[in-house]
């Protein structure tokens, strides 16, 4: 990312194209109840003009995913990492049995492009997915640490301009986001992590609306605040590689770097890492 796309998106923002995300439509009478019991989050505050945040978690209550969720009158509209698509596609219909809900993947049907700054596009009164009247739906979203709007537009659909907004390549929405320190899937959201570790228990975990699949080992978690390892973030003046182990004094493997990217402005490397819990993380850092 260059200084002046970084100026840019400090002072006005940007866009970006996350076609390629994973889409999911679930309907069915049950599809609220039944979804609920599948997300860390508390489904029955999704909202058709605002995404609702949430992982999917398996038994033994790490990450299989995370997904933004938001409602229209006949449905729950999913999305997460195109990586995701037919994992979490099958994850998420395996234990429907005698659930009236019905899950159809609906990636290639939409585009969703999001964006932040003056070209937000204010979400509507009446926001209906797909009518006539308007096939663009609208949503309120914080996806890289600012809030924005998704737009979902039928695919073929030519998307609106975005006025003098750079669209972002999937390398500069890669730099803002961990200069932003925003876990992802499969970086630091992994079949290895608890949301928690990540830092989601405030943004993605709700400990009040009951059981979910991998329930109890995250409410145990909870109880006790002890947790294997947590997310950091620095900045360093030397390039660490993702997937490098950090070590402390006595050569002990410690955690492991699992996001850099280069800040336009100060040339120095942000570095995001899963690093036991308990390490003199600073000490390391200056090591």
């Amino acid at each position: 990312m260059t200084t002046d796309v970084f100026q840019t998106i400090l002072q006005y923002g940007a866009a970006v194209n996350l076609s390629a995300r994973a889409k999911f439509q679930l309907t069915g009478n049950d599809r609220v109840r039944y979804l609920n019991g599948q997300v860390t989050n508390d489904v029955r505050r999704a909202k058709n003009d605002e995404t609702l945040y949430a992982c999917v978690t398996d038994a033994k209550g790490r990450v299989a995913g995370d997904v933004f969720i938001h409602t229209t009158a006949v449905a729950l509209l999913i999305d997460a990492e195109p990586g995701l698509r037919e994992s979490l596609g099958m994850r998420l219909e395996r234990y429907i049995v005698a659930d009236d809900a019905e899950l159809a993947d609906v990636t290639d049907g939409w585009q969703l492009w999001h964006v932040w700054g003056d070209a937000a596009a204010p979400v509507p009164e009446e926001n209906a997915l797909g009518s006539q009247e308007s096939p663009h739906h609208v949503v309120r979203s914080n996806r890289f640490g600012v809030v924005g709007a998704d737009l979902w537009i039928p695919s073929g659909t030519t998307p609106p301009a975005f006025d003098s907004l750079p669209v972002l390549s999937e390398s500069e929405l890669e730099t803002w986001r961990v200069l932003q320190n925003i876990p992802r899937w499969p970086n630091e959201l992994n079949a290895e992590t608890f949301p928690p570790e990540a830092g989601l228990e405030a943004r993605a975990m709700d400990f009040a609306k009951g059981c979910y699949i991998g329930q109890e080992v995250l409410s145990r978690i909870k109880t006790t605040g002890k947790m294997p390892r947590n997310l950091v973030h620095w900045e360093s003046g030397h390039d660490i590689a993702a997937g490098t182990e950090l070590h402390d004094p006595q050569d002990k493997v410690i955690g492991t770097v699992t996001s850099v990217a280069k800040h336009p402005l100060t040339g120095k490397f942000v570095i995001m890492a899963m690093v036991k819990a308990g390490t003199n993380v600073i000490a390391e850092r200056d090591a």
